[in-house]
Protein backbone atom coordinates (compact mmCIF):
# COMPACT_ATOMS: atom_id res chain seq x y z
CA UNK A 1 0.00 0.00 0.00
CA UNK A 2 2.65 2.26 0.70
CA UNK A 3 5.16 1.76 -2.29
CA UNK A 4 1.97 2.17 -4.01
CA UNK A 5 1.31 5.74 -2.99
CA UNK A 6 4.59 6.43 -3.52
CA UNK A 7 4.38 5.52 -6.99
CA UNK A 8 1.54 7.25 -7.52
CA UNK A 9 2.74 10.67 -5.67
CA UNK A 10 6.09 10.12 -8.12
CA UNK A 11 7.28 12.99 -9.51
CA UNK A 12 6.62 13.59 -13.49
CA UNK A 13 9.60 14.98 -15.62
CA UNK A 14 9.00 17.95 -17.70
CA UNK A 15 10.53 17.63 -20.96
CA UNK A 16 10.69 21.43 -21.79
CA UNK A 17 10.98 24.08 -24.38
CA UNK A 18 15.08 24.11 -24.84
CA UNK A 19 17.74 21.83 -25.43
CA UNK A 20 21.54 22.55 -24.39
CA UNK A 21 22.48 24.31 -28.28
CA UNK A 22 23.20 28.10 -28.94
CA UNK A 23 20.21 28.79 -30.59
CA UNK A 24 17.78 27.26 -27.85
CA UNK A 25 20.28 29.56 -25.31
CA UNK A 26 19.70 32.52 -27.26
CA UNK A 27 15.70 31.53 -27.87
CA UNK A 28 15.90 30.67 -23.88
CA UNK A 29 16.95 34.67 -23.27
CA UNK A 30 14.61 35.62 -25.77
CA UNK A 31 11.88 33.69 -23.48
CA UNK A 32 13.27 35.40 -20.21
CA UNK A 33 13.27 39.16 -21.88
CA UNK A 34 9.70 38.69 -22.97
CA UNK A 35 8.44 37.28 -19.36
CA UNK A 36 10.06 40.34 -18.17
CA UNK A 37 8.20 43.00 -19.93
CA UNK A 38 5.11 41.07 -19.70
CA UNK A 39 5.88 40.75 -15.65
CA UNK A 40 6.51 44.86 -15.95
CA UNK A 41 3.66 46.01 -18.21
CA UNK A 42 0.92 44.20 -16.45
CA UNK A 43 2.19 45.26 -12.85
CA UNK A 44 2.55 49.24 -14.55
CA UNK A 45 -1.48 48.74 -15.59
CA UNK A 46 -2.21 47.76 -12.43
CA UNK A 47 -0.38 50.10 -10.21
CA UNK A 48 -1.39 52.79 -13.00
CA UNK A 49 -5.54 51.96 -12.03
CA UNK A 50 -5.30 51.65 -8.97
CA UNK A 51 -3.08 54.79 -8.23
CA UNK A 52 -4.94 57.30 -10.46
CA UNK A 53 -8.48 57.91 -9.34
CA UNK A 54 -9.85 58.96 -12.94
CA UNK A 55 -9.33 55.55 -13.70
CA UNK A 56 -11.36 53.98 -10.85
CA UNK A 57 -14.29 53.11 -13.26
CA UNK A 58 -15.66 49.56 -13.99
CA UNK A 59 -14.14 49.83 -17.17
CA UNK A 60 -10.33 49.91 -16.25
CA UNK A 61 -11.19 47.83 -12.99
CA UNK A 62 -12.10 45.02 -15.09
CA UNK A 63 -8.66 46.10 -17.08
CA UNK A 64 -6.69 45.70 -13.82
CA UNK A 65 -8.45 42.30 -13.07
CA UNK A 66 -6.88 41.21 -16.61
CA UNK A 67 -3.49 42.52 -16.11
CA UNK A 68 -3.48 40.58 -12.79
CA UNK A 69 -4.78 36.98 -14.67
CA UNK A 70 -1.85 37.80 -17.18
CA UNK A 71 0.63 38.80 -14.87
CA UNK A 72 -0.14 35.57 -12.49
CA UNK A 73 -0.34 33.34 -15.83
CA UNK A 74 3.50 33.80 -17.00
CA UNK A 75 4.67 33.38 -13.27
CA UNK A 76 2.51 30.35 -12.81
CA UNK A 77 4.50 28.83 -15.97
CA UNK A 78 7.86 30.79 -17.41
CA UNK A 79 9.67 30.64 -13.58
CA UNK A 80 9.56 27.03 -13.12
CA UNK A 81 10.79 26.23 -16.77
CA UNK A 82 13.57 28.50 -16.09
CA UNK A 83 14.41 26.88 -13.44
CA UNK A 84 14.59 23.60 -14.63
CA UNK A 85 16.51 24.98 -17.64
CA UNK A 86 19.26 26.71 -15.47
CA UNK A 87 19.55 23.61 -13.18
CA UNK A 88 19.85 21.10 -15.92
CA UNK A 89 16.87 19.25 -13.63
CA UNK A 90 13.88 18.63 -15.28
CA UNK A 91 11.94 17.18 -12.58
CA UNK A 92 8.28 18.64 -11.18
CA UNK A 93 6.65 16.83 -8.17
CA UNK A 94 2.86 15.69 -8.12
CA UNK A 95 1.76 18.38 -5.64
CA UNK A 96 3.80 20.88 -7.48
CA UNK A 97 2.33 19.45 -10.91
CA UNK A 98 -1.01 19.55 -9.74
CA UNK A 99 -0.93 23.44 -8.68
CA UNK A 100 0.63 24.50 -11.96
CA UNK A 101 -2.43 22.78 -13.65
CA UNK A 102 -5.01 24.19 -11.20
CA UNK A 103 -3.50 27.83 -11.75
CA UNK A 104 -3.24 28.03 -15.15
CA UNK A 105 -5.84 26.25 -16.08
CA UNK A 106 -7.80 29.23 -13.41
CA UNK A 107 -6.34 31.98 -15.22
CA UNK A 108 -7.36 31.06 -18.30
CA UNK A 109 -10.35 29.71 -17.44
CA UNK A 110 -10.96 33.14 -15.70
CA UNK A 111 -9.65 35.37 -18.85
CA UNK A 112 -12.51 33.85 -20.93
CA UNK A 113 -14.84 34.61 -18.65
CA UNK A 114 -13.71 38.41 -18.10
CA UNK A 115 -12.97 38.90 -21.93
CA UNK A 116 -17.47 38.04 -22.27
CA UNK A 117 -18.06 40.98 -19.71
CA UNK A 118 -15.50 43.27 -20.90
CA UNK A 119 -17.42 42.46 -24.17
CA UNK A 120 -20.43 43.83 -22.54
CA UNK A 121 -18.88 46.53 -20.91
CA UNK A 122 -18.26 48.08 -24.01
CA UNK A 123 -21.63 47.04 -25.24
CA UNK A 124 -23.46 49.41 -22.03
CA UNK A 125 -20.33 52.46 -22.46
CA UNK A 126 -21.63 52.44 -26.29
CA UNK A 127 -25.26 51.21 -27.00
CA UNK A 128 -26.90 52.48 -23.78
CA UNK A 129 -23.87 55.64 -22.94
CA UNK A 130 -27.00 57.30 -20.42
CA UNK A 131 -27.79 54.27 -18.75
CA UNK A 132 -24.06 53.43 -18.13
CA UNK A 133 -23.55 54.37 -14.37
CA UNK A 134 -26.86 52.42 -13.78
CA UNK A 135 -25.61 49.08 -15.67
CA UNK A 136 -22.43 49.26 -15.05
CA UNK A 137 -21.50 50.76 -11.52
CA UNK A 138 -18.85 49.15 -8.96
CA UNK A 139 -20.85 46.84 -7.51
CA UNK A 140 -21.48 45.45 -10.80
CA UNK A 141 -18.03 45.57 -11.79
CA UNK A 142 -16.84 43.88 -8.68
CA UNK A 143 -19.20 40.97 -9.12
CA UNK A 144 -18.19 40.63 -12.55
CA UNK A 145 -14.61 40.03 -11.05
CA UNK A 146 -15.75 37.79 -8.43
CA UNK A 147 -18.00 35.57 -11.06
CA UNK A 148 -14.92 35.58 -13.30
CA UNK A 149 -12.24 34.35 -10.21
CA UNK A 150 -14.86 32.06 -8.67
CA UNK A 151 -16.23 30.53 -11.80
CA UNK A 152 -12.97 29.63 -13.14
CA UNK A 153 -11.08 28.30 -10.26
CA UNK A 154 -14.11 25.80 -9.33
CA UNK A 155 -14.08 24.25 -12.79
CA UNK A 156 -10.14 24.51 -12.41
CA UNK A 157 -10.24 22.22 -9.62
CA UNK A 158 -13.17 19.71 -10.68
CA UNK A 159 -10.76 19.32 -13.43
CA UNK A 160 -7.29 19.10 -11.17
CA UNK A 161 -8.81 16.85 -8.56
CA UNK A 162 -10.47 14.36 -11.14
CA UNK A 163 -7.21 14.22 -13.81
CA UNK A 164 -4.83 14.22 -10.57
CA UNK A 165 -6.48 11.10 -9.75
CA UNK A 166 -6.48 8.77 -12.43
CA UNK A 167 -2.86 6.63 -13.06
CA UNK A 168 -0.39 7.21 -14.75
CA UNK A 169 1.92 4.76 -16.70
CA UNK A 170 5.55 5.03 -18.11
CA UNK A 171 8.37 7.13 -17.43
CA UNK A 172 5.74 10.14 -16.20
CA UNK A 173 7.33 12.12 -19.22
CA UNK A 174 5.21 15.19 -19.58
CA UNK A 175 6.08 16.20 -23.50
CA UNK A 176 5.81 19.75 -22.48
CA UNK A 177 7.73 22.99 -20.15
CA UNK A 178 4.60 22.79 -17.79
CA UNK A 179 1.69 20.76 -16.89
CA UNK A 180 -1.00 21.79 -19.12
CA UNK A 181 -3.93 19.22 -19.82
CA UNK A 182 -3.26 17.87 -23.00
CA UNK A 183 0.00 16.55 -22.35
CA UNK A 184 -0.68 15.69 -19.02
CA UNK A 185 -4.11 13.09 -20.21
CA UNK A 186 -1.53 11.59 -22.69
CA UNK A 187 -0.33 9.64 -19.57
CA UNK A 188 -3.04 8.49 -18.17
CA UNK A 189 -3.26 4.37 -17.94
CA UNK A 190 -6.57 2.90 -19.24
CA UNK A 191 -9.94 4.32 -21.11
CA UNK A 192 -10.78 8.26 -20.34
CA UNK A 193 -13.01 8.54 -23.28
CA UNK A 194 -15.95 9.41 -21.30
CA UNK A 195 -14.23 11.99 -19.26
CA UNK A 196 -12.16 13.46 -22.48
CA UNK A 197 -15.93 14.17 -24.01
CA UNK A 198 -16.72 15.88 -20.51
CA UNK A 199 -13.63 18.14 -21.20
CA UNK A 200 -14.52 19.02 -24.62
CA UNK A 201 -18.06 19.49 -23.76
CA UNK A 202 -16.50 21.87 -21.43
CA UNK A 203 -13.82 23.40 -23.67
CA UNK A 204 -16.82 24.39 -25.87
CA UNK A 205 -18.61 25.98 -23.10
CA UNK A 206 -15.47 28.10 -21.67
CA UNK A 207 -14.69 28.99 -25.32
CA UNK A 208 -17.15 28.96 -28.32
CA UNK A 209 -19.99 30.05 -25.50
CA UNK A 210 -18.13 33.12 -24.95
CA UNK A 211 -16.84 34.08 -28.39
CA UNK A 212 -21.06 34.07 -29.57
CA UNK A 213 -21.65 36.41 -26.68
CA UNK A 214 -18.66 38.53 -27.89
CA UNK A 215 -19.78 38.41 -31.23
CA UNK A 216 -23.39 39.37 -30.60
CA UNK A 217 -21.90 42.20 -27.90
CA UNK A 218 -20.17 43.46 -30.60
CA UNK A 219 -23.00 43.40 -33.72
CA UNK A 220 -24.89 45.10 -31.67
CA UNK A 221 -22.33 47.58 -31.31
CA UNK A 222 -21.44 48.21 -34.78
CA UNK A 223 -25.01 48.92 -35.59
CA UNK A 224 -25.12 51.25 -33.05
CA UNK A 225 -21.92 53.09 -34.38
CA UNK A 226 -23.20 53.01 -38.00
CA UNK A 227 -26.10 54.82 -37.31
CA UNK A 228 -24.08 57.41 -35.12
CA UNK A 229 -24.04 60.68 -37.19
CA UNK A 230 -20.07 62.26 -35.74
CA UNK A 231 -16.93 61.22 -37.32
CA UNK A 232 -15.60 61.90 -34.27
CA UNK A 233 -17.67 59.35 -32.24
CA UNK A 234 -17.43 56.90 -34.39
CA UNK A 235 -13.59 57.22 -34.09
CA UNK A 236 -13.97 57.26 -30.28
CA UNK A 237 -15.90 53.74 -30.72
CA UNK A 238 -13.62 52.26 -33.20
CA UNK A 239 -10.96 53.14 -31.23
CA UNK A 240 -12.55 51.53 -27.86
CA UNK A 241 -13.43 48.55 -29.26
CA UNK A 242 -10.47 47.80 -31.43
CA UNK A 243 -7.85 47.02 -28.69
CA UNK A 244 -10.32 44.43 -27.15
CA UNK A 245 -11.24 42.25 -30.13
CA UNK A 246 -7.82 41.97 -31.23
CA UNK A 247 -6.94 40.77 -27.44
CA UNK A 248 -10.07 38.43 -27.77
CA UNK A 249 -8.63 37.53 -31.17
CA UNK A 250 -5.72 36.44 -30.02
CA UNK A 251 -6.72 34.91 -27.09
CA UNK A 252 -9.74 33.01 -28.02
CA UNK A 253 -7.78 32.24 -31.02
CA UNK A 254 -4.56 30.58 -29.54
CA UNK A 255 -7.03 28.41 -26.96
CA UNK A 256 -9.00 26.89 -29.51
CA UNK A 257 -6.02 25.64 -31.77
CA UNK A 258 -4.55 24.13 -28.23
CA UNK A 259 -8.22 22.67 -26.62
CA UNK A 260 -10.28 22.11 -29.90
CA UNK A 261 -8.31 19.61 -31.92
CA UNK A 262 -8.68 16.25 -31.87
CA UNK A 263 -6.31 14.34 -29.54
CA UNK A 264 -5.33 12.21 -32.89
CA UNK A 265 -4.04 15.38 -34.28
CA UNK A 266 -1.92 16.98 -31.68
CA UNK A 267 1.37 16.79 -31.39
CA UNK A 268 3.99 17.93 -28.66
CA UNK A 269 5.63 20.60 -30.98
CA UNK A 270 1.49 22.31 -32.16
CA UNK A 271 1.00 21.73 -28.38
CA UNK A 272 3.97 23.85 -27.39
CA UNK A 273 3.87 26.81 -30.27
CA UNK A 274 -0.12 27.20 -28.96
CA UNK A 275 0.75 27.27 -25.34
CA UNK A 276 3.70 29.75 -26.02
CA UNK A 277 1.32 31.80 -27.90
CA UNK A 278 -1.23 32.04 -25.32
CA UNK A 279 0.29 31.52 -21.86
CA UNK A 280 3.72 33.94 -22.90
CA UNK A 281 2.81 36.14 -26.09
CA UNK A 282 -1.05 36.90 -25.24
CA UNK A 283 -0.09 38.28 -21.86
CA UNK A 284 2.83 40.64 -23.38
CA UNK A 285 0.78 42.12 -25.99
CA UNK A 286 -2.52 42.59 -23.77
CA UNK A 287 -0.66 46.05 -21.64
CA UNK A 288 0.80 46.91 -25.14
CA UNK A 289 -2.65 46.71 -26.68
CA UNK A 290 -4.46 48.35 -24.26
CA UNK A 291 -2.17 51.07 -23.33
CA UNK A 292 -0.48 51.87 -26.09
CA UNK A 293 -4.04 53.34 -28.26
CA UNK A 294 -5.39 54.55 -24.88
CA UNK A 295 -5.25 57.86 -23.98
CA UNK A 296 -6.77 57.63 -20.31
CA UNK A 297 -4.08 55.72 -19.88
CA UNK A 298 -1.36 57.61 -20.76
CA UNK A 299 -2.93 61.05 -19.36
CA UNK A 300 -2.76 58.98 -16.44
CA UNK A 301 1.06 58.11 -16.86
CA UNK A 302 1.51 61.37 -17.19
CA UNK A 303 -0.30 62.82 -14.20
CA UNK A 304 1.19 60.15 -12.10
CA UNK A 305 4.80 60.71 -12.99
CA UNK A 306 4.09 64.62 -12.51
CA UNK A 307 2.53 63.95 -9.11
CA UNK A 308 5.81 62.12 -8.02
CA UNK A 309 7.92 64.61 -9.66
CA UNK A 310 6.57 67.47 -8.04
CA UNK A 311 6.35 65.30 -4.29
CA UNK A 312 10.23 65.10 -4.84
CA UNK A 313 11.08 68.38 -5.56
CA UNK A 314 9.16 69.41 -2.41
CA UNK A 315 11.24 67.05 -0.69
CA UNK A 316 14.62 68.21 -1.63
CA UNK A 317 15.87 70.84 1.18
CA UNK A 318 16.68 74.44 -0.01
CA UNK A 319 20.20 75.81 -0.13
Amino acid sequence: MWQRNQTFLADFILEGLFDDSLIHLFLFSLTILVFLIAVSGNTLTILLICADAQLHTPMYFLLSQLSLMDLMHVSTTIPKMATNYLSGKKTISFVGCATQHFLYLSLGGGECLLLVLMSYDRYVAICHPLRYTILMNRKVGLMMAIMSWLGASINSLIHTVILMHFPFCGSRKIHHFYCEFPAVVKLVCGDITVYETIVYISSVILLLFPIFLVSTSYAFILHSVIQMHSAGSKRNAFATCSSHLIVVSFWFGACIFSYMRPRSQRTPLQDKVGSVFYSIITPTLNPLIYTLRNKDIAKAMRRVLGRDILTQRQQLPLP
